[in-house]
């Protein structure tokens, strides 16, 4: 009888765990179909807006192709069509479910004028390296510029408060491209310390080889500086107001009340909690130095996803394009999702206020 009740039982109780388990992460779950819901958004909004770029490349396509093969436009036009599969023409809400259709499957796109060359490969080759700049510079930038902005809080009058802030000033009213284009005039072109182009020296097989790896680092030093510089006053203003307030806590002035040093309470307890509210800005700053990445790779010829994506915008290869621009979207959203989630269970006042 009372084994038959305990079975009895179980369902119930795997339900109510279950149950549990939903309204204890129920935050997750919302932040998750919001993501979700914006990922569908990106695809609509990204789908709509190439297309309402002015230009037909059939068009251009068939008067190539009429004035190379002295054939009629129209007769062009047709083969345009057929070489290029692809007709501005069809119902536009067909062409919506076929790119719909090819991302369900994993498919982002395939070139107009290549068939060999899809989206997919070109991400899977020319991603790591944008990847590899964004992550280096955004480490770089955030621990420079931190610790630059904890240094300005506790010590707002001193002459390194003045030095610090005369960079800050400086760095964020150029634009990146500009410092950019300084560094690769300068250190390229005018004293030929770094490369001007590439990712590494082709005389260095790929791999885990220390000719290859100096190669990467050295082609890389440019655009990642570049990045560094522009990044850094941001951090260290963030930095500098979310220490700002952190000193003005009663539990520092409890701790300046028990004769604590400014040096112990830095390390104890400034940084550790200032540094919080600034896990979601990574997030961010992620986003803008991939938004970035077509131009800055641009400036230093650098190979990764942002010039080509570039490139293929420059050819009007709406597919690729269209690709990239998926992708890229739901990995700032994934990254986005991801550091929102683990701020939400660090302070759990923000998991309060999503729910």
């Amino acid at each position: 009888m009372n084994n038959n009740s305990n079975q009895a039982k179980k369902p119930i109780q795997i339900m109510n765990k279950i149950a549990n388990f939903l309204y204890k992460y129920r935050f997750l779950f919302v932040k998750v179909g919001v993501a979700l819901i914006t990922v569908f958004l990106a695809t609509i909004l990204i789908f709509f807006v190439l297309r309402l770029i002015p230009g037909d490349i059939v068009h251009n396509y068939a008067l190539n192709l009429a004035s190379q093969r002295n054939i009629p436009y129209e007769e062009a036009r047709r083969l345009a069509v057929m070489m290029l599969n692809y007709d501005p023409n069809e119902n536009i809400f067909l062409q919506f479910a076929r790119y719909f259709g090819g991302i369900m499957r994993g498919e982002l796109g395939r070139s107009l004028y290549t068939e060999a060359i899809t989206a997919n490969l070109i991400i899977k080759n020319l991603l790591p390296w944008t990847l590899f700049i964004a992550s280096v510079s955004l480490l770089i930038s955030f621990l420079i510029g931190t610790k630059m902005g904890a240094s300005m809080a506790r010590k707002r009058d001193g002459k390194k408060h003045k030095v610090y802030f005369s960079f800050i000033v400086v760095s964020t009213s150029i634009p990146d491209y500009l410092i950019g284009l300084l560094l690769v005039s300068i250190f390229a072109y005018r004293f030929g310390l770094f490369p001007p182009s590439g990712n590494y020296d082709i005389k260095f097989d790929p791999g885990l080889n220390i000719g290859f790896i100096l190669s990467v680092l050295h082609h890389a030093f440019l655009p990642v500086l570049a990045y560094v510089i522009s990044q850094i006053g941001s951090w260290a203003m963030l930095m500098r107001g979310s220490a700002i307030g952190v000193l003005g806590e009663d539990y520092i002035m409890a701790a300046r009340a028990r004769g604590v040093s400014e040096k112990v309470i830095a390390k104890k307890y400034l940084h550790k909690n200032a540094l919080l509210p600034l896990i979601t800005s990574m997030a961010v700053s992620f986003g803008i130095l991939f938004g970035g990445a077509p131009l800055m790779e641009s400036i230093f010829n650098y190979p990764g996803i942002g010039s080509e994506l570039s490139a293929r915008i420059g050819s009007r290869d709406f597919f690729v394009v269209q690709g990239i621009l998926f992708f890229t979207s739901v990995m700032v959203i994934i990254v986005n999702l991801i550091a929102d989630s683990i701020y939400s269970f660090i302070d759990p006042r923000i998991r309060r206020d999503s729910e």
